[in-house]
This record gives structure tokens, C-alpha cells and sequence, in this order.
């Protein structure tokens, strides 16, 4: 079997492929947080029901990944495949915990690069330092084993990614602090500069804070959900908003599919929000299309699945390069 490990913003999500089988769960960062190595892997392997001798290879995704530009072994990867461990996003240290159990395990691992300014990537959108996390290359695999290669995926949830793949090759990505906001965090506009230059909070802080919910009485989606259900106004006015940016977002990158190869490409929408109808059906309005939806599985999926093709022999994924040594 295989393994695929996503990095969420809210939980670790584990899945393995046992040829049509699939096991997959959820474990929130905070319970990973306080664990040591060893109760990790026992969880995992208690939860999961399997033992670590059938794990053949597994992937992993872990924060940015933007200290590698390569699919590589875990046992190569200097400080986890990142620069630093200072940046954007909430951190619990969950992540450093997995990433630490899986190596210390002994399941063969390759770890998932992120895209960023060194990608090779289209240059143009390498203006920024980085695009997208590698928990995002998991979805995008997990869309071309379904068939697809030509699309734009829009992953939304507590932030929102945006990415193309023309040929099967990754293309480009608009990453969570650039342009749409998600749930919780958005993109900084001058009234957070002014603040983040007056001191009144980090800019990470600024950046966790920008997401949709900001302007509501709400603290998470499922409340928003209900007060959807209710007709609220604040929660219609947030997923709209949402569903807006990411229909502009998405957009974006179908120009850059254009360019590529002459047409417009599939869309599919992944994560918590993704599976909104409310949502679904507007971003589908704004775009006139009937968009394709993955659920929040996606991502984990897809690194098992990038697992799996890397033992059957599989040196490249999505463009991306596997160091295979």
C-alpha cells in the first residue's frame, strides 16, 4: 500500500491506496502538536489499521516547501524542504512533528516540493517568491489520475490557491497572500499595511486575519453555514465575496492555459468550501461552466497516488522532477 500525507491549514489528513482500496483520516494539528514520534506512528497505524511493514512509500507535503524544487527523499531534504520556518500561516508544530515520525519510521518517503520563485514554473508569475504549498501538487495529481490535463484548480477552504496545469505539466499558481482571500486568511490591503507598519500586529497576523470571516460575527465555516441556512446577510455577503474572488482568480490562470495551448481548460474546485453548494453554483454562474468538485480528501489522495507511481518507476509528476537517489 501507500501513503500520502497533507499538511492542512486546520488538519493533518493521512490517506493510503491498497490498489481500489482507500483509507483515509483527519487528525487536528493541536492533538499532533503535544504527541511524541512514537505515539504519532502508533496512532496513524491504529487508526489506519495497518502496520508500517505494508507501507511500500509514501509521500508528504510540509508547510511551504519551498526550500526544494524537486520531488526528493526524505532522508536528503535539508531542514524539512523549507527556507524558514517563520513566514505565513498558523503554527502549532504539527507538521514538524509527522514530518519527523514519518522519517524516523523507515517508509521509504519522498517529500512534495512547493512552487515558488526557483520552479520552473512560468517566469512570469515567479515575479512572486512563492505560488503555492505542496499540499496543492497532491490535488492536481490526484485530478490528472482522474483523467484530466488541462485545467485550473481552485482550492478553497481556510485560504484560497489557484493553480494551472496545461499537458500535464504545472504551469502556475497564484498563491492564498496574493489575491483571493479563503475563510480565514486573505491577501494584506493598505489598511493592513498602514497597521503592520504602525506595529499593531505582524504581518503574518495581518495575513491570517484577511479571509472573508473577518467582517462577519462568525468564527469559523460551519458558522457560517448555519447562518446561511438562516438567510443571513453576513453569511451570503461572505460566500459570495468568496466565490467572486475565486471565479476572478480562476479566470486569471485560464488565460495562461490559453496561451499554452490555444483553449481553455477544465475547472475544479477542491476543499471545505468546494463542497458548498451555495458556493459551487455561483462561482459555475459567474463562469458559465459546470465545474468539477473534489473534497477535501483530495490532496492526500493525491500524494499516495504520487507515492504509488513513484515506486512503479514515475520520474516525473507534473513536470515536477523526482530525485530518485
Amino acid at each position: 500500500m501507500f501513503l500520502g500525507i497533507d499538511h492542512g491549514t486546520t488538519a493533518v489528513r493521512v490517506a493510503t491506496i491498497d490498489y481500489d482500496n482507500i483509507k483515509k483520516i483527519a487528525i487536528q494539528r493541536n492533538t499532533l502538536a503535544i504527541m511524541s514520534e512514537y505515539e504519532i506512528i502508533n496512532l496513524l497505524t491504529s487508526k489506519l489499521d495497518i502496520q508500517i511493514k505494508q507501507v511500500k512509500m509514501a509521500a508528504i507535503t510540509y508547510s511551504m516547501g519551498d526550500g526544494i524544487n524537486s520531488i526528493e527523499n526524505i532522508n536528503k531534504v535539508i531542514n524539512r524542504g523549507i527556507i524558514s520556518n517563520k513566514g505565513v500561516g498558523v503554527k502549532t508544530g504539527a507538521g514538524e512533528r509527522v514530518f519527523d515520525a514519518i522519517k524516523c519510521s523507515q517508509i521509504p518517503t519522498f517529500v512534495i516540493p512547493g512552487i515558488h520563485a526557483k520552479s520552473s514554473t512560468d517566469s512570469r508569475l515567479n515575479i512572486f517568491s512563492h505560488s503555492t504549498s505542496p499540499e496543492k501538487i497532491g490535488i492536481a495529481y490526484h485530478s490528472l489520475c482522474k483523467g484530466f490535463t488541462n485545467f485550473v484548480i481552485s482550492d478553497i477552504s481556510s485560504n484560497t490557491v489557484t493553480l494551472a496545469v496545461a499537458s500535464s505539466k504545472l504551469v502556475g499558481a497564484i498563491d492564498a497572500c496574493i489575491f483571493a482571500p479563503g475563510i480565514h486568511h486573505g491577501p494584506l490591503d493598505v489598511l493592513a499595511i498602514r497597521d503592520v507598519d504602525s506595529h499593531k500586529y505582524t504581518a503574518n497576523e495581518a495575513f491570517t486575519t484577511a479571509g472573508v470571516i473577518k467582517r462577519t460575527p462568525y468564527s469559523n465555516l460551519a458558522e457560517i453555514l448555519t447562518g446561511l441556512e438562516k438567510k443571513e446577510q453576513d453569511a451570503i455577503l461572505a460566500l459570495d465575496t468568496i466565490s467572486l474572488f475565486s471565479a476572478m482568480e480562476i479566470t486569471s490562470l485560464q488565460l495562461l492555459l490559453k496561451e499554452q495551448n490555444g483553449t481553455f481548460g477544465d475547472v475544479i474546485l477542491a476543499g471545505s468550501v468546494a463542497e458548498v453548494e451555495y458556493v459551487t453554483n455561483k462561482i459555475n454562474e459567474l463562469l458559465d461552466i459546470n465545474a468539477h468538485i473534489l473534497n477535501k480528501w483530495s490532496a492526500a489522495i493525491g500524494c499516495a497516488e504520487i507515492a504509488r507511481d513513484i515506486y512503479k518507476g514515475k520520474n516525473n509528476i507534473l513536470g515536477i522532477n523526482v530525485k530518485l537517489d
